[in-house]
This record gives structure tokens, C-alpha cells and sequence, in this order.
């Protein structure tokens, strides 16, 4: 099967089920075991050959396949010259490492051999293992990662959880780059595991588009304002302040650059406001009860006192999409959401983190059992929002059962107000009229980007002023 005959669908996540079933249903379509092998080996020795060259490389190969994985990747380094043997952690168990094995003409090493090269690739366990490595397993890792500066893993690191993204076993190595074979797994973008991985690459296998599957949060297409658009068209977003209204201005201000044509803060007063940045001091009843709204962001610098739990069911009183954050989610209880119908007469969007997440969980009597995934979706599906479980691996999740996964961003973004930014910046999406799932998506990419944009231990406020060059990427 030639690499460039491949169809895949490269943004989906499988989890371990899925993806053993994608690998039955290509065989049942006339593949192989061997093939598949051959393709995701060869693929995988890419990317090696492009970081080792001629310099020594230790594959490390487990008795499954993917160990046969690491064979194949050592044959294809062996055969352009390049100095490529194998450690052999235990015998081959399954017919395709075997016949993987067969034909590597390399040297083959025991467990207990000394060896020291450039880089190691992992090759001991992939997906679908489920119980810690074993003392020995263990050990024989740790003393290879430690004789060899560079490492790269091949589909996930041993001893990492494929579904949860969970550490098996303590003190596992880190990696400089991770391979995922055939499509990605939750664990490339859930902690810890995604933080061990480095850079991550995909080899396709001909996998096609497995129905109900997660999608990877990728560069979203955004398309320049319309010849004849004006201010309206483009979307008008209503932000609520409130009791720290510095929050909200910075939300305001990441709104502004990413799509909305008029953004508007509702606040006590225009102090420290820009002047491009329309303040309306009435009644939030009044700003609210504008027809030309097309979105409500409240939450930001809210506070939750009397009049933050009115200025919460006021914004949700509009028949808007409506994002809810920060101090918002807090105070948010089933009873706000309930005058919105079922199904509700436009969106909510809610963005979360750790502890706030947990808070809603309570409101709506979930245990939070399982993985991040899975609370995101019972709690979507319990509330009927849109759910952006925010923090080092943000996922996405639709009442529709629709889930998204963010790559791992800057870690510089763990700073205080850049949640405000991602709040200003999904609401603005929204705003333009964007579907709320697609737009939380896009947000969270953005959102990202700018980040990346950003210098080292940047500000929120350089943050939000990052998000038109992160949109100009989608242009």
C-alpha cells in the first residue's frame, strides 16, 4: 500500500477501541497485519531518519506490534545507511512481530545488553495498555532513556494510558518527539501524559473517518468581512462587567480583535477604558434588550454577590447565544438555564476551569467521575451547554455528543486573565454568528496562537492584543 495512495482522516482522536477497530475494518477490506506495519513502521522511520541521520539508534521493541513497529523502523533505517540496532526487551509474541523481526538484517540485542547511541526509540508498549510496566520493563526503559540524550516515542510512550492521558508508572523519561500511528489518541492532548511527548507527528495507515469520533482543534478558516458589512452584520457582543471591571475590559478588548464588528462593555463607569471600547452605563435590562445583539459574554470581573446573581439571569434572560465564565459559572445553577427551553433558544457556552468545573459538576449533581473527556461531555449533556474545560489540555464538548481536543499550548498562558481572553475572543466568534461549538473551537485556537505570538512571560493584556495577528493566520 503506497504512502501516497493513503486517505486518511488525520484531525480525529480514537480511543483504543476505536482504533483497534478502524485497524479490523481496513484488514477486512483487504489489508493486512504485515502491511499496515510496513506503512506505519516505514512512516515512523521518517521522522527518525530526520532527527538521527547516521547517528547510532537504539530501538527498543516490546513482543506485540508495536514492537514489530520498531523492526520495521529499524530495517528502514539499516537499509539507507544509518546505524540502527535493536533491544529486544522480551521474545516476540504475535505473528507480525515475528515476521517483523525476520526480516530486520540488523543486530538484535538482549535485555541486559549495554548500549549507548544518539537516539532511543520506544517501541516497548503503545495503545491499548492498560497496566503499569512490570519492574523489569521498567528498569530496562529507564537505563536506555538515560544512555541516549534523544528520545522518540512510537504511537505513545510506554506506560502511558491511551484513553485518560494517565502515567502508569512514576519517573517515566520524556520525549523529544512522539509518532502516533494511524490517528491521534486522547493521550497526545490530555496531562499528564501530553506534557512528556514533545514535538508529536502523525503517520497515516489509510485509517477513514470513524463515526462519533473526537476531533483535534485545528487552524480554523475565517473569511474576510463581507464588501458590503458593516458594524451590526459583523456581530454585536454585549459584555456584562461588574465588580472587578478590569476583567471584563480585558475581555472586551480580545473581543474586538477577533471578528466582532462592535463590541459593547455594560459598566459602572469608563475609567481605564480604551477609547475605541463603547462603555454604556444604563440599565442592563435596556443593554440588553438591544435587538442588534448577536451575543452575551457575562462572568468576567463579575463578582458574586446580589447583584452579580441579577446581572447573571438578566444575561441569560436574552435570546442570544449567551458565554458564561470566570465568577459566572460559579453562581450558575440549573435554574438559570431552565427558562432558555429544551432544546434552548440559543446557545450557552461555558468555560470552565479545574475548580469551576468541579462547581458545575456539583450544580448539576454529577459525580466528575472519569476522564476529562468525559466530564466535559456528562456535563454538557446534563446542562445543554457547550462546555470549554479550560487548563493545560482544554477540550471541547456539545450537548450533541460532539468533542474536541486542543494541542497542548504555550505554558506561559498559566498567568492571571487569560481566561478573560479566551472569553472575549470565543464570544466574539459567536458573535459573528458562528455555530457555538465551532466557535468555541475556534476561540480556543486562537486563543493559542496568540499565545504563541506572544514573547516569554507575556501579560494577558499582550495576549489580547495578540488575537488579530492569531485571526490573520486564518485568513
Amino acid at each position: 500500500m503506497p504512502h501516497s495512495d493513503l486517505l486518511p482522516a488525520p484531525d480525529q482522536i480514537l480511543t483504543a477501541r476505536q482504533m483497534r477497530e478502524a485497524e479490523e475494518a481496513l484488514i477486512a477490506a483487504g489489508s493486512s497485519v504485515d502491511t499496515l506495519m510496513q506503512v506505519a513502521g516505514r512512516g515512523a522511520a521518517e521522522w527518525v531518519w530526520r532527527m538521527a541521520g547516521r547517528h547510532r539508534v537504539t530501538v527498543l521493541c516490546g513482543p506485540g506490534n508495536n514492537g514489530g513497529d520498531g523492526y520495521v523502523i529499524a530495517e528502514a533505517l539499516r537499509e539507507r545507511g544509518g546505524h540502527a540496532v535493536v533491544v529486544a526487551a522480551s521474545e516476540p509474541a504475535t505473528d507480525a512481530c515475528r515476521k517483523a523481526r525476520a526480516l530486520f538484517g540488523g543486530e538484535v540485542l538482549g535485555p541486559d545488553a549495554q548500549v549507548q547511541g544518539e537516539v532511543l526509540v520506544d517501541c516497548l508498549f503503545g495503545t491499548g495498555l492498560k497496566r503499569p510496566l512490570s519492574v523489569e520493563h521498567a528498569a530496562l526503559l529507564d537505563r536506555l532513556a538515560a544512555a541516549h540524550p534523544r528520545r522518540v516515542a512510537v504511537d505513545l510512550p510506554s506506560g502511558v494510558q491511551s484513553d485518560s492521558g494517565m502515567l502508569l508508572n512514576e519517573g517515566l523519561p520524556e520525549y523529544e518527539l512522539t509518532i502516533a500511528l494511524g490517528a491521534w489518541k486522547f493521550a497526545h492532548f490530555l496531562m499528564p501524559a501530553c506534557a512528556r511527548m514533545g514535538r508529536q507527528r502523525l503517520v497515516p495507515i489509510g485509517v477513514g473517518a470513524v463515526e462519533g469520533a473526537a476531533q483535534a482543534i485545528g487552524r480554523p478558516r475565517v473569511g474576510a468581512p463581507a464588501a458590503d458589512a458593516h458594524k451590526y452584520r459583523r456581530g454585536l457582543l454585549a459584555v456584562v462587567g461588574g465588580a472587578m471591571p478590569g476583567a471584563a475590559v480585558l475581555a472586551s478588548v480580545a473581543a474586538q480583535g477577533a471578528g466582532a464588528g462592535y463590541v459593547k462593555l455594560f459598566a459602572d463607569s469608563k475609567r481605564n477604558v480604551p477609547a475605541d471600547l463603547v462603555v454604556d452605563q444604563g440599565a442592563l435590562a435596556n443593554v440588553l434588550s438591544d435587538d442588534r445583539n448577536t451575543a452575551v459574554l457575562v462572568g468576567p470581573g463579575l463578582g458574586r454577590d446580589a447583584i452579580a446573581r441579577e446581572r447573571l439571569a438578566v444575561a441569560l434572560a436574552d435570546a442570544v447565544p449567551v458565554v458564561v465564565d470566570a465568577d459566572a459559572l460559579v453562581l450558575l445553577a440549573p435554574r438559570h438555564l431552565a427558562g432558555r427551553g429544551a432544546p434552548m433558544i440559543a446557545p450557552v457556552i461555558a468555560t470552565p476551569h479545574e475548580g469551576e468545573l468541579v462547581a458545575l459538576e456539583r450544580a448539576f449533581d454529577l459525580d466528575g467521575a472519569g476522564t476529562r473527556p468525559e466530564r466535559a461531555l456528562a456535563l454538557a449533556a446534563a446542562s445543554g451547554m457547550v462546555v470549554v474545560a479550560k487548563g493545560p489540555d482544554t477540550v471541547v464538548a456539545a450537548p450533541d455528543g460532539r468533542l474536541a481536543c486542543a494541542a497542548r499550548a504555550s505554558s506561559w498562558l498559566s498567568t492571571a486573565g487569560t481566561g478573560d481572553v479566551l472569553a472575549g475572543v470565543i464570544a466574539s466568534r459567536v458573535a459573528t454568528g458562528v455555530d457555538a461549538f465551532a466557535a468555541a473551537c475556534q476561540g480556543v485556537w486562537l486563543h493559542g496562537e496568540a499565545a504563541r505570538l506572544c514573547p516569554p512571560a507575556f501579560t494577558a493584556g499582550q495576549l489580547a492584543a495578540a488575537v488579530p495577528a492569531a485571526l490573520a493566520e486564518c485568513l
